[in-house]
């Protein structure tokens, strides 16, 4: 049976390990009610089903599919877009509310996860937004040619460290805040830099780097001034400070939006970045570890490729 054009597809992700979740969905329900929504939902049971589930919305016809989750949840959203044909993709818009550990993406369009009915007001008016992705292009670990998108950045290095740490700690913890100092002092036991080689334009860095942010997006804060729509790419290499207190610092104007103000920190704007030797160092993508890449990849970026609801 054909679906109907105006019928959204819903993919609900619950975040983990937090009990309150049946609560908000039905938050998210009246809200769609209140707007006399037409919808259907499924519920992803972990994170390895949600790209099962956005493709079984797409193909069955959905034209507006809105992911209630993080920015992990809309990587794997995006990623399912850029398998069809880019035909079928433009008649698909994705949205978004927020309901995840991180949800960056949304925040940078100012969709709160606080604010239901205000997000499922703006996305009813259906206003579009093209926006760009990152790929990062790879050798997985059978040896084959890989890409994965993202929407907001690719972490390389302590960053990614931090944030897998953070996303563990948030799930037994269930404050953001508290997590995330709780992973910093998990970290002070970890290593803090690595030996890398990458080009950037037309400089070339072989040297110890402790973390490298590639932002399409806001980064988490380390990547601030990158806008989703212009076809380039914003990179922060940190090297590691000499003493420990520069650190903390570095890690205090993260959290207060001033990251790009450190001695430390140097910013790029681009259209490519190829990593050439990176030790090994782990790598995280819109929140999600991706692991630990053999060899050398690229990143770019694809300018306007994906149909995004933004506020009105």
């Amino acid at each position: 049976m054909a679906i109907e054009q105006d019928r959204w597809g819903i993919l609900y992700c619950p975040k983990k390990g937090i009990r309150a979740d049946r609560k908000r969905w039905e938050k998210v329900q009246r809200a769609l009610d209140l707007r006399h929504v037409q919808y259907d939902f499924v519920q992803s049971e972990s994170s390895d089903s949600v790209e099962r589930l956005m493709r079984m919305l797409i193909n069955n016809g959905y034209k507006t599919i809105v992911v209630v989750g993080g920015d992990s949840a809309l990587n794997d959203a995006v990623n399912c877009l850029m398998e069809i044909d880019p035909v079928e993709r433009e008649t698909i818009s994705l949205g978004v509310i927020p309901n995840g550990v991180l949800n960056d993406f949304a925040r940078y369009w100012d969709f709160k996860e606080s604010e239901i009915q205000q997000t499922v007001d703006w996305l009813v008016k259906h206003r579009v937004r093209k926006v760009d992705l990152g790929c990062v292009n790879y050798k997985d670990e059978e040896g084959k040619e890989a890409r994965r998108y993202f929407l907001n950045c690719i972490n390389v290095g302590l960053i990614a460290d931090v944030m897998n740490q953070r996303r563990q700690a948030r799930s037994l913890l269930g404050s953001r805040t508290l997590a995330f100092f709780v992973s910093i002092v998990t970290m002070a036991f970890h290593r803090f830099d690595y030996k890398m080689k990458l080009e950037i334009n037309a400089d070339i860095i072989d040297r110890n780097v402790m973390t490298v942010c590639v932002g399409s997006g806001p980064g988490y804060g380390q990547t601030p001034r990158a806008v989703p729509y212009n076809g380039m790419l914003d990179v922060s290499v940190v090297y590691q400070p000499q003493k420990l207190a520069h650190l903390f610092a570095g890690l205090w104007l993260l959290v207060t939006g001033r990251f790009l103000n450190h001695r430390s920190v140097h910013p790029y704007r681009t259209s490519q970045v190829q990593f050439d030797e990176t030790s090994r160092a782990r790598v995280g993508i819109d929140g999600r570890l991706l692991g630990r890449l053999e060899g050398s990849y690229r990143i770019t970026v694809e300018q306007e490729v994906v149909n995004f609801l933004i506020p009105d």
